[in-house]
Parts: structure tokens; sequence; C-alpha cells
């Protein structure tokens, strides 16, 4: 993987990348904190109201803000987006009542949507050869999930010595960082004109990334491996609490060990992923993730029925730390090819609109997941959310199998040259 890195454009937007998670993995932690200042014994109210907010933006204007903003140069785009985020994470310190919280986070995620799906659809163009391709995007699994191990650590070594709004700070210099980055990263120009190619309407814009999705099997397949991911993310962002506390009654530190665990299995996963990848290809990759993660949810419910008679004096802690090891290894053979297909399925004039659909549609799926994890756990209990999770699964995986055949390839219409991605924007 690390040979990408030589390429300078690259090198630097992969920077860009990690100071901006870290900047949010501060965010994450100070923002628990300041919802208990505001809210108390209500702060996961508070918590749970901005995560639903977090996704409205992700899901409803998302599309909408790139329809926009894919008729302008990329790097004003990234640059913007950047500084919004800035300036929002700057407003959190001085914040003192609940709605204040929820309007910021509604802006600065929406900024975030502008510039996630940008800055993604920008990499085919910096690595156009796909064996790089392949090498950045386990670059960039990668990142994400030092940042989930990384930012809590980094936090609680930061208030030893700093109170929590000092830590928005820390979030600003990211942001700040990382627009300082792409400013002074030359970036590829677009090929044949396609940057100057707009929509027919704003609506077509907004729509065209979804009918794009719906034309191509391998897209819709991946629609649903987006119902298979958010599942298991869903159990153990939601839950791993609770299993900790509660079913096992193990102390508040090894709650940082079970998702430290989720986090090593995702990352080992992404180093071997190019090597995989070359020899059995994205749909056996993906499609066996996505056989094997219902299992594993099914394991996680079982373990609720064993840890119960079994109290804290047994093996179930290292079965739950083996499950979650394997959730994390699942979810990233599902979710470190899909870039691939985006970028197969869609050209340098529709690209931008195709990664759009996929962050918007993606976090769609979290919607139904975040909930049931959650509402359900709370008045079934674990093993049933779990078996729930793991049939949502079930349901997304056959969906997934049945949508991707397999002699799919070149059955989607969207693909190069310019010219195709041309036209499909003026339809």
């Amino acid at each position: 993987m690390l040979p990408v890195l030589r390429n300078a454009t690259y090198r630097r937007l992969f920077i860009a990348q990690l100071v901006a998670l870290l900047g949010t993995g501060l965010l994450t932690v100070a923002l628990g904190l300041l919802a208990f200042d505001l809210a108390g014994k209500d702060a996961g109210a508070v918590l749970g109201t901005a995560l639903t907010i977090k996704m409205a933006a992700y899901v409803g204007f998302a599309p909408v803000i790139n329809a926009v903003a894919a008729k302008l140069p990329k790097k004003p785009v990234l640059i913007g987006a950047d500084l919004l985020r800035a300036a929002m994470a700057l407003c959190l310190p001085i914040i003192t009542e609940a709605w204040q919280v929820y309007v910021v986070i509604f802006l600065l995620q929406s900024a975030s949507a502008t510039f996630t799906p940008a800055f993604q659809s920008l990499i085919p163009a910096v690595l156009p050869a796909e064996r790089d391709y392949t090498r950045a995007l386990s670059l960039s699994r990668l990142a994400y999930d030092l940042e989930a191990l990384a930012s809590p650590a980094i936090a609680a070594l930061l208030l030893t010595v700093l109170s929590y709004n000092k830590l928005f700070l820390g979030t600003v210099a990211g942001f700040l960082l990382s627009a300082l980055l792409v400013a002074v990263t030359a970036l590829p120009a677009p090929a044949n004109g396609a940057a100057k190619e707009a929509p027919a309407s704003l609506w077509h814009g907004i729509t065209l990334g979804a009918r794009i999705f719906w034309r191509s099997p391998k897209l819709r397949s991946l629609l649903a491996l987006n119902l298979v991911v958010a599942a298991p993310t869903a159990l153990v962002l939601v839950n791993t609490v609770v299993y900790v506390r509660e079913v096992l009654h193990r102390p508040e530190t090894d709650l940082a060990l079970a998702l430290a665990c989720f986090g090593v299995g995702s990352m080992t996963v992404a180093l071997g992923a190019p090597r995989v990848l070359e020899r059995f290809g994205d749909r056996a990759v993906m499609l066996t993730g996505a056989a094997v993660l219902p299992m594993v949810m099914s394991g996680a419910a079982a373990l609720t029925f064993l840890a119960e008679g079994a109290g804290t004096d047994s093996g179930t802690w290292a079965w739950l730390l083996g499950l979650w090891f394997l959730l994390g290894a699942g979810t990233s053979t599902v979710l470190t090819p899909s870039a691939r297909l985006l970028r197969e399925a869609s050209d340098e004039a529709t690209r931008p609109y195709v990664f759009t659909a996929q962050f918007s549609l993606s976090h769609a799926c979290y919607i139904l997941t975040y909930p049931l994890a959650g509402w359900l756990g709370a008045a079934a209990g674990l093993g049933p959310a779990a078996l729930a999770l793991a049939f949502v699964a079930m349901i997304g995986g056959t969906g997934a199998f049945l949508s991707w055949p397999r002699r799919s390839e070149g059955a989607h219409p969207i693909t190069s040259p310019d010219s195709r991605g041309a036209a499909e924007l003026k339809q």
C-alpha cells in the first residue's frame, strides 16, 4: 500500500484526510462531554438527536449540495467545506443550549457531506491505475480504523491537562490544516472538459447518482451491501457498552478494548485487501463478507444468552472480543472494495454524482439500524436486537447476491468513455 504515497498529490490529500479525521475524533469525545454538561442524565437524548440530524444532513442534503457544488472547481469546494467545519467547531465551546448544538451539528455535517464525496471522487483522477487506486482504498480504510483507535486515546491524554472545551480547538486545527494541505496541492484538471458539463436541471443532478445506481447491477448490489454493513456497525457502536457493562459486568476500560478489537479486525482486512482483491475479485470478496456477518451477529445473540448463566468468571469475554474482531473484519471486507465499483460505474463527468449517491444512500441505512439496535435492545434485550440485525444483514446479503450475477461485467451503461457521461448529464 505504501508505494502510492510516492505520488505527491495523493500523499498530501491522504495527510489532509488523516488530520481531518483526527479532528473529527476529538470532536466526538468533546461533544459527548458537552452534551452531559448541558443535559446531565438526558445527555443520551441530546446525542441521539444530534446523530439523527447528522444522518439527515448526509441523506437529505448531500445530493442537493453536491449537485450544486459539482459545477464548481473541486479545490475551492474542498477548502470552503473545511473552513465551514472549522468555524462550526469553533462555535461549540461557547454553546449554552441544546438547540444550539443541533444547529451547529447540522451545518458542520452538511459541510462534511460536501467535502467527503468530492474528496473521494477526486482520488481516481489522482491515481488512475487500478492497482494504485485499490491500495489507496486500503490506506483510507486503515486511516478510519486508526482514527477510531487513536482519537479516544489522544483525547483521554489531553483531558488530563486540558478541559474538554479545549478539545474543540484540536478539531478546528485539524480542519484548518486539511484546508491548507488541499490549498497547496496541485489537483488534476478535469478530463475532456468534464467539469464544465452541467446537468439539464438541478433535479436531474440531484437524482443522477441514484439513477446510475439503479441501472448498474453491481451498484444495485452495493445498495444491498450498505445494509449489510450498517447492521453490525450499529450493533457495535450502540450496544457494546451494554454488553461490556451490563451483560458481562466488565470494568469501563474494557469498553475501549472491545471497540479496539472491532477496529483491529477491520485493519487486518484492509492491510491484506489489495492482494486478495487481485486474486479473487470484488464479487467473491464482498459477498463472502456479506455471508459471514449475519452468522457472527447470530453468535453475538447466542453470547447474550450464555452470559446470563455463566457469570463473569467464564470465557464469554474472550468470545465477545473474538466476535467483535470478526465483525470488524467482515465490515471491512465489504467496505474496502466498494469504491472500486463506484469508479468502474462512472466516468469523469458522472463520478461526483455517483460518489455522492453512495455517501447518502449508505448513511440512510443507519436510520434503520441505529434505532433497531438501541430501541429493540432496550425493550427486548440484546439477544433479540442482535438477531434482528442479523436478519437485516441476511436480507441485504441475499439482495446483493441476486443483484450481482457472475457475468455482470459490462452490463451497466454508465462507464467510460467520457462522452457517455456527458450524454447522461444532459439527458
